[in-house]
């Protein structure tokens, strides 16, 4: 009988609750406003041609390198940013190498390197989930081959410096060192460009979440030429579709949609963390388009009722030291004006703010 691979058959299963999603959006970092208005013209603009051919993707990457101020040879469009970490780990892991990843933290980092076989070590978040760099650097042996460190991260919205992400990638020369910003937009720090000084150094980027692309599914991932053309290899020639290849220049020359989009979501963000502040809700500092908050036992009780009243949060209490834990996204200045009115409602309902929650 044919069978999987052992590290297949051991894999941890994601699967996002996307059934039912009717509401404001608040629960997946997605844009919640939609792309610009510029790509939905060019969609209405493809013709049978354009859907019809392989799409071509070395244009469309020439255009993006061109807009990042990097080398076409430095940069690979993906399906998503998931994609890229899926082609770093076929890449450079095998049975028996090491992977380390910082926890709690995206779910696809462990399942694509465990599915090489490598053994995936998890290395808790430091107090407040701040970044363990000093663990991290103990850690690292040998046979360690990726170090997956999303910055900001989710579901936390912590970061780490860029001097200490340089200090891993000093420190494991010989291991893949992946920085996802696939929140950049929101946080305005990146170590882009920074793989001329390190090889091993790889920045993963997406378009699901500031431009408003997640159906799209495309993402890219930057690195040492070198290094990148290893990982050409694995890649598909046809792995991004043509409908993402025509529409993505469009959404990077409408640069004020996407600046006013961010600019909203991080003055939404200073709200929220101000408000949860004065209620006591206890939360943690965000730098991406999410804040994460702790409701102890009452967390069910509060996402129900928010789904009640049209608003959609992500329980988050399965994460490693996440006990309790919610987490919502921000969206525009409008939508951060229904949350806000709601939120207390609920909290109050909930009896949240008549009880101490235990952080």
């Amino acid at each position: 009988m044919l069978n999987p691979r052992e590290s297949v058959r051991n894999l941890p299963t994601y699967h996002p609750p996307l059934a039912g999603r009717t509401g404001l959006r608040l629960d997946f970092n997605e844009n919640t406003v939609g792309c610009s208005p510029r790509v939905l013209a060019r969609l209405r603009s493809i013709d049978f041609e354009e859907l019809a051919r392989y799409p071509e993707r070395e244009p469309v990457e020439a255009a993006v390198a061109g807009h990042l101020g990097t080398e076409p040879g430095e940069l690979l469009l993906t399906n998503g940013v998931d994609e890229a970490i899926h082609l770093l780990s076929e890449t450079y892991l095998e049975a028996g190498d090491e992977a380390l990843l910082v926890v709690p933290t995206f779910s696809m980092y462990e399942i694509f390197a465990a599915a090489t076989g490598a053994r995936v070590i998890k290395i808790p978040a430091g107090e407040d989930f701040s970044f363990p760099v000093a663990d991290i650097l103990r850690q690292i042996t040998p046979a360690t081959r990726l170090i997956a460190i999303a910055n900001p991260n989710n579901p936390t919205g912590s970061v780490a410096t860029v001097e200490d992400l340089l200090r891993v990638a000093e420190s494991a020369p010989d291991a893949a060192l992946l920085v996802d910003e696939a929140y950049y937009e929101f946080h305005g720090e990146s170590l882009r460009s920074r793989w001329r000084e390190h090889p091993s150094l790889f920045v993963a980027r997406t378009f699901s979440k500031a431009y408003g692309l997640a159906g799209l599914r495309v993402g890219l991932l930057m690195g040492d030429a070198h290094q990148m053309s290893a990982v050409r290899r694995v890649a598909s020639p046809y792995n991004v579709n043509a409908v993402a290849l025509a529409c993505l220049p469009e959404a990077l020359a409408d640069e004020p949609y996407v600046r006013q989009y961010v600019l909203e979501v991080c003055r939404g963000r200073e709200r929220l963390e101000c408000e949860l502040k004065s209620l006591g809700i206890p939360f943690w500092p965000s730098r991406a388009n999410f804040v994460l908050m702790r409701l102890g036992s009452l967390n069910s009780a509060f996402i129900g009722r928010m789904r009640e009243r049209g608003i959609l949060v992500r329980d988050r209490s399965r994460d490693p030291g996440c006990e309790g834990c919610v987490r919502i996204t921000l969206g525009s200045a409008e939508q951060t004006d229904r949350l806000s009115g709601v939120l207390r409602e609920t909290l109050h309902e909930i009896g949240a703010l008549r009880q101490e929650v235990q952080r």
